[in-house]
């Protein structure tokens, strides 16, 4: 159960767990593998659950009236990923979560999080701690989409997650900057 072992280290990172805190914490998610291009949440659908990805990269996509795609958010290893606005309202997905790659991600309902954090309270810290460090990113990115040039935002998500680049298609990642496919080959071409 090599999962395991990735999980207890990513949380051990913000809280310390005991051995019977920990199985508490592992029994309450649910194992699931998906295919390259297969999808985990898909729009419309209701979404009673948030991912922690163990292995692979998952894209989350909302679409606008012309059904062009908008790329919110790439997941690899030790990431989370949801519908987060209908997660936290247990209700249906606008966003699409689909694997860029073959996937191993561990599923935690609600229920099952709610039980966590009562039966192991070092978790309430943890899941703070993570949903404050996404605000920070969220708030990040939103500012660094409406001051940084295309240049800019290119070299911070290159600084910052080199791995993507070896692992996402070009034309996603432009998606995900906001800027045209040509604009990032004209940019790849400089760095």
């Amino acid at each position: 159960m090599e999962y395991a072992s990735i999980l207890r280290q990513h949380i051990e990172n913000l809280v310390p767990l005991s051995d019977e805190a920990f199985e508490i914490v592992l029994n309450g998610f649910i194992p699931v593998s998906l295919s390259k291009k297969e999808y985990l949440i898909k729009v419309g659908q209701k979404v009673s659950a948030e991912y922690f990805v163990v292995q692979g990269c998952l894209k989350t996509a909302a679409y606008d009236d012309a059904d062009k795609e908008h790329i919110i958010q790439f997941a690899m290893e030790n990431w989370w990923v949801s519908d987060y606005p209908a997660y936290a309202k247990q209700g249906n997905a606008d966003m699409d979560v689909q694997a860029l790659e073959d996937c191993f991600v561990l599923a935690l309902t609600m229920e099952a999080r709610a039980e966590i954090g009562r039966q192991v309270p070092q978790m309430l810290i943890f899941w703070e701690r993570k949903a404050l460090g996404g605000y920070v990113a969220t708030q990040k990115r939103v500012l660094s989409l409406l001051r940084n040039s295309a240049k800019e935002k290119y070299e911070l998500l290159l600084d910052q997650y080199p791995q993507l680049f070896q692992r996402v298609p070009k034309k996603m990642i432009a998606h995900y900057l906001g800027v045209s496919r040509e604009t990032l080959s004209r940019l790849h071409k400089y760095d």
